[in-house]
């Protein structure tokens, strides 16, 4: 058998994070600039950083904390959620960014006999963090061709007529990787068809402040519905690790199930992040919204770029930090086309195979200041138009 044979299936099985590939790619590229990760350039507000600062000799950032989070963060939670999202009737589990707080409900949610909906172009985390769980009826809907709005009839259809129904639907608004958004009717919608269904249905929040050209975000509640939003794009917290849960609160036994998971995995989030997290939510959301806006010319340059593909061929950018282009059918195999123009162009992308769209490719605008955002871009222009034109050509 040897000692892989002796490796549990359900973690072989999973698929390789693309993100690790994508980063030991970037790390073999001379001179490379990644339009890839989801990530923003800027850092935590600097009245927050002089704030936690002058914790770091304080003991209680070296101690475990409660698993929830700490009281403060919890109750400007709470609040935040009121004012700003109109969810009245949920409360807060911090975790250790939003990634975690999937998984926490994945395990807390779903055995491996359940099946589970998602939507294409998928989050790549969110379907390893199902099947990593032993989740293998990953029922995958289609987007809509032209908005790529997760299908509302699809999902009508599919939660009629399995049996039983889907434990768990999911989506992310606004959209990684789309870069859309969905709309509030179509959101209420997917709620409904859930709640009707008896499914639990998973909102992913994490780009609630990403939205362009005057949309609104919005959210749903129910005693069927959990929402995740994150502290790592808003704030500049990626490596900060601050997430939380919105769960339903007249839910019985719903937080003690949650608090299994927690406590068996990080215990708390950083107690030290926490604190960040809670004085950057002092610095407004204005500071936020500033600084998105920001990325509005950053996402005109990414989107120049791209045209060369064919406007049709080009759509997100609605919200997130996202752009999701279509390659020519004959460059099926995205991989190959991401190697290509990273090897010749030092531009880094990610593959849409693994959101489940092979052919497609998704850009990221966030990651860094508008100067060097020109720069990457031109090399894409650059590299797609010899690609059109060329083929994959090797010096």
């Amino acid at each position: 058998m040897g000692s892989f044979g002796k490796l549990a299936r359900r973690a072989i099985e999973t698929e390789s994070p693309v993100m690790v590939q994508i980063q030991q790619l970037y790390r073999c590229t001379k001179d490379a600039v990644s339009l890839a990760q989801g990530v923003v350039y800027w850092q935590p507000p600097q009245q927050a950083l002089d704030k936690v600062k002058d914790l770091v000799y304080d003991p209680v950032v070296s101690r475990y904390g409660g698993d929830e989070g700490i009281p403060q963060l919890q109750d400007a939670l709470v609040q935040k959620l009121q004012r700003e999202n109109k969810l009245y009737k949920s409360k807060v589990m911090v975790t250790a960014g939003a990634n975690q707080a999937f998984v926490n409900l994945v395990l807390a949610l779903c055995d491996a006999g359940d099946s589970v909906v998602m939507f294409a172009p998928y989050y790549f985390n969110a379907y390893m963090s199902f099947q990593m769980t032993g989740v293998k009826d990953i029922l995958v809907g289609p987007g809509d061709p032209k908005t790529l709005y997760p299908d509302a009839d699809w999902l009508e259809q599919t939660l009629k007529k399995t049996h039983p129904p889907p434990k768990v639907v999911t989506v992310v608004n606004p959209g990684n990787p789309s870069g859309t958004y969905i709309p509030e009717p179509l959101l209420k919608r997917i709620s409904h068809l859930c709640r009707d269904a008896g499914s639990w249905l998973i909102v992913d929040n994490t780009y609630e402040y990403f939205m362009y050209d005057g949309r609104k975000h919005s959210c749903v509640e129910g005693d069927h519905i959990v929402n995740i939003f994150s502290f790592s794009k808003a704030y500049g917290m990626m490596g900060w690790r601050v997430g939380y849960i919105a769960y339903p609160s007249e839910v019985d036994g719903f937080l003690a199930q949650l608090l299994k998971v927690q406590d068996n995995i990080p215990i708390c989030a950083p107690i030290i992040s926490q604190y960040l997290a809670l004085y950057s939510l002092e610095a407004g959301v204005d500071w936020v919204k500033n600084q998105v806006q920001d990325l509005v010319k950053n996402r005109e340059l990414v989107r120049e770029a791209l045209s060369v593909l064919g406007e049709d061929n080009v759509k997100g950018g609605e919200g997130a930090i996202y752009l999701w282009a279509r390659l020519p059918e004959k460059f099926h195999d995205d991989f190959a086309v991401i190697r290509w123009l990273a090897r010749r162009h030092c531009v880094i992308l990610i593959p849409g195979s693994a959101c489940g769209c092979p052919g497609h490719l998704r850009v990221a605008f966030g990651g860094l200041p508008e100067d060097q955002t020109a720069v990457a871009a031109e090399r894409l222009r650059k590299g797609l138009e010899e690609l059109l034109r060329d083929g994959m050509v090797e010096e």
